[in-house]
């Protein structure tokens, strides 16, 4: 399986502080070849033969959410880019950034000519200060060259919060609030950024559109699994003898990438366990890495896809050392808003702590299973819906690694 780089088709090849370089490499192109086509029949076509689905975590349609923004009607619209990456073990959004500024631009600038908005804003993650730098200068040359079309692209810090990451909650914090999750519906294609119609998409999504515009949505869709067309960056970390980013066609096997772009463990050892799609997720083994790295197949296995992020663990990890990490992770990051997570994280941490210290496993682990079935129905943004996830699957995988610690 060999790497197919569309997202990172420019990344090594040309300088991203310079404008010139992009346009030479064919960028804004695609924003000249979408103001000559209908907006909606646009929208219908990354909706219809692309079927883009969001590379941020949820996988939602794009086409079916620019459709959302498109069809309210209001004289003010928005897009905004979620460039937090605040998951654990994701860094492929920054990739993009760092290496290719402008073809997050133009996406974002095609988007807006969709559903006919004015003003764009990319939140970006506050410790990425090199992404930030790189943008606004993208943005400022973008506009000077004429490519804005009078269309504001706005730069901003991220407020330092896992939780921003997610949509309602980004958006109240680029409000000039504390970030906390909305109550959905309405969603944010109805009532956003100051209750205004708005586009919330992650990076690599928008990134990805001035290909699909330039080359066709049919050509996009041919690539890859049916279903979930096109390729997928993945952020490589862990135990792997090769870690970085890898852009792959999204029928690619999870071998294709731990072991033919990752290398594998080291010598004389062996996987133990792979969390895909971040620090929020749970576990699966080397049984499964002939699986491919789509939506369905993910879900087919009880794994989910995630924004990307592949941790692989060798056997020298104890799981439940491992997800005491996490638990401490999701309890501070709470915001608090809501108690089953604000609540529940923090005995999630203690239940982990008591059984390191070897406590009482039995009535630990039911206390975990119990808290995991009540903050995945009632907690009010993912957060605190997947902050058990990765200790379930500790416990279900590795029973031995808990009993491990109590009989120490």
């Amino acid at each position: 399986m060999k790497e197919v780089r569309i997202t990172l088709r420019n990344a090594g090849k040309i300088n991203p502080e310079s404008i010139e370089d992009y346009i030479k490499a064919g960028g804004y192109e695609a924003l000249k070849k979408a103001k000559t086509i209908d907006r909606k029949a646009l929208i219908d076509d990354i909706e219809g033969a692309s079927k883009l689905r969001g590379r941020g975590g949820a996988g939602f349609k794009t086409g079916l959410k620019w459709s959302g923004a498109y069809g309210v009607d209001s004289d003010v619209k928005y897009v905004v880019c979620n460039a937090d990456e605040g998951e654990p073990g994701t860094f492929k959004d920054r990739t993009i950034i760092e290496n290719d500024p402008h073809t997050l631009i133009e996406g974002m600038l095609i988007c807006a000519y969709c559903i006919q908005a004015k003003e764009c804003f990319i939140y970006v993650r506050g410790e990425y200060t090199h992404c930030i730098e790189l943008l606004r200068k993208a943005a400022a040359d973008a506009e000077d060259k004429g490519f804005t079309d009078g269309v504001k692209v706005n730069v901003v810090g991220g407020a330092g919060s896992y939780v921003c990451g997610e949509e309602t909650t980004l958006l109240t914090s680029l409000e000039g609030y504390r970030g906390e999750p909305r109550l959905k519906p309405p969603f944010p294609t109805v009532a956003g950024y100051l209750g205004k119609p708005t586009v919330v998409n992650n990076v690599e999504t928008f990134a990805t559109v001035p290909v699909i515009v330039d080359k066709g949505s049919d050509w996009f869709g041919s690539i890859g699994a049916p279903e979930y067309p096109g390729t997928k960056l993945f952020s490589l970390s862990g135990d792997v003898k090769n870690k970085g980013v890898v852009e792959l066609p999204t029928d690619a096997t999870l071998r294709d990438l731990v072991e033919g772009f990752g290398g594998g463990v080291r010598e004389g050892h062996k996987i133990k366990a792979i969390q895909m799609g971040g620090g929020s997720c749970g576990f699966i083994t080397e049984k499964e890495l002939d699986t491919p790295l789509d939506f369905e197949s993910m879900r087919a296995i009880g794994a989910s896809l995630g924004s990307g992020a592949v941790l692989v663990l060798d056997e020298t990890h104890n799981m439940a050392e491992f997800v005491k990490g996490t638990s401490h992770f999701f309890a501070h990051e709470s915001c608090g808003k809501c108690s089953p997570c604000r609540e529940g994280t923090s005995r999630l941490e203690e239940a982990v702590e008591d059984i390191l210290n070897g406590g009482d496993l039995n009535k630990n682990v039911a206390l975990i299973n119990k808290l995991n079935d009540v903050m995945s129905m009632s907690c009010f943004c993912p957060l605190g819906q997947g902050a058990c996830t990765p200790v379930v699957s500790a416990l279900k995988l590795f029973p031995e690694d808990f009993k491990a610690k109590k009989e120490a």
